[in-house]
């Protein structure tokens, strides 16, 4: 192969946690061409793999005794359009807010609610992303990939993905045993703002509302963004490290009774989706520090590492966390983190 292995290579740089851990092999791939040649290859054919995006939505806890794939590309580009709508496809490894910025700038709209979020395009439709009342799914069109077990190149339709709430077919049947190359998504040429969600209404309001473009949204969510999270770069982070339950109506009626502020959404199945961070915040652990990780002063659903953290210790502290709310609210969190 021409492709260049490394051994024992440290992933610290690679996780946005800043974990100190290391991988048995690590390989940068441009192309599926690259990556079929790897995945051919017989002595990495029984290997344990992990394809590593962003880096953003993952925490280890352990050395990985496997090959780590990292996709390398920044192609972007249309490849349909009308009146109306255009179709965009993006590689696998191009990096997501690239990718928000390309359309932004073209008026393409569809993706500007999910400005700034870390990670890669190919990671997008494994986590479903979704922020300030925008889901990946809402225009999401395909993507492409390969499986790892007898490398068939696969098409997935929208219909096939399975997409709920941070979720996917890629978390369940296909998880662990699929690579995605590409997406595309369908985009709207005479966009509709989506400005309803509530973090976003007093920026909003500080504008003229009959002036609004998409660019504006970008630069807002950006910023609410920006005030809201801590930088990965500087105290290590990935964002949202748990889910917002879903619990049944009765249980939401009877929270309701102990705590009148509580807010809930309706979703399906007769469940409410409660917020996550209340939960955190009404159990007092907002900004708690163990060690040398805790819960970021600013948002409670942020687990940072403080400068020394080690992936057990993270681990450990969101058991904590859950056990506190399972006792409390009697609500199991979920994590939106993969733990490996």
């Amino acid at each position: 192969m021409n492709i260049t292995i490394r051994e024992n290579f440290s992933l610290k740089k690679y996780n946005t946690f800043g974990i100190e851990t290391s991988a048995k092999y690590f390989v940068e791939v441009h192309s599926c061409t690259e990556l079929k040649q790897l995945l051919t290859d017989s002595f990495f054919k029984r290997k344990k793999k992990l394809i590593l995006g962003g880096g953003s939505n993952i925490l280890f806890t352990k050395y990985f005794d496997g090959l780590v794939i990292k996709k390398i590309s920044n192609d972007i580009k249309i490849i349909a359009e009308n009146e109306d709508e255009v179709v965009i496809e993006a590689s696998a490894g191009v990096i997501w807010h690239d990718l928000v910025l390309f359309c932004v700038e073209r008026n393409f709209g569809g993706i500007e609610n999910l400005s700034l979020i870390p990670g890669t395009v190919g990671a997008a439709p494994i986590q479903n992303i979704g922020a300030y009342g925008q889901e990946l799914q809402n225009v999401f069109n395909s993507l492409e990939g390969i499986t790892l077990d007898n490398l068939e190149e696969k098409i997935f339709q929208k219909k096939d993905c399975n997409f709920g709430y941070r979720n996917s077919i890629f978390k369940s049947a296909f998880k662990n045993n699929f690579v995605i190359t590409k997406v595309t998504l369908i985009l709207s040429k005479n966009p509709v703002l989506n400005i309803s969600y509530h973090d976003l209404l007093d920026p909003i309001n500080k504008l003229d509302k009959n002036n609004l473009s998409i660019k504006d949204i970008c630069k807002i969510v950006s910023e609410v963004r920006r005030s809201k999270l801590p930088d990965y770069k500087i105290t290590g982070n990935a964002g949202s490290f748990f889910k917002n339950p879903a619990i049944h109506s009765d249980k939401f009626i009877t929270l309701k009774e102990q705590y009148p502020n509580i807010t809930g959404y309706r979703s399906c199945d007769n469940k409410v989706k409660i917020s996550a961070a209340w939960l955190i915040e009404q159990a007092g652990l907002k900004g708690k520090k163990v060690g040398n990780t805790g819960i970021h002063v600013n948002h409670a659903l942020v687990i940072v590492n403080y400068g020394n953290a080690k992936g057990e210790e993270i681990r450990d502290f969101q058991k904590y966390i859950k056990d506190i709310i399972a006792t409390k609210f009697g609500i199991e969190l979920e994590e939106e983190v993969n733990i490996i």
